[in-house]
């Protein structure tokens, strides 16, 4: 089964910008949708953004809408999510997802369940 790994997070104050990384192996993802997710303390996991397996359709939480661009290179195997004009509230866990496409991109895209790969998570912590 593939392996996620999230790289990039860090500490920058409001205003910033921060680029997650995720590498997979054990398996190309070329055929998964793959989403974001985030999980601030003592609050549930969240959707943030999704990018279906071909990268031309994508999704993003309200939220995030205008600041958060998600991207995919297939060839290398990673997902990434650009993060710029960070509020406080990004503040948390942020968790790369897979899930084997085998239908509508949109159908439960927020969906944290559907998604059968998660990595560990990279702290994002944006100060104020």
């Amino acid at each position: 089964q593939v392996q996620l790994v999230e790289s990039g997070g860090g500490l920058v104050q409001a205003g910033g910008s921060l680029r997650l990384s995720c590498a997979a192996s054990g398996r190309t993802l070329s055929s998964y949708r793959m989403g974001w997710f985030r999980q601030a303390p003592g609050k549930e996991r969240e959707f943030v953004a999704a990018i279906s397996w071909s990268g031309s359709t994508t999704a993003y939480a309200d939220s995030v809408k205008g600041r958060f661009l998600i991207s995919r290179d297939n060839a290398k195997n990673t997902v990434s999510l650009q993060m710029n004009s960070l509020k406080p509230e990004d503040t948390a866990v942020y968790y790369c997802a897979g899930d084997r496409d085998g239908g509508p991109f949109y159908y439960q895209v927020k969906t944290s369940n559907e998604y059968e790969y998660w990595g560990q998570g990279t702290q994002v912590t944006v100060s104020s």
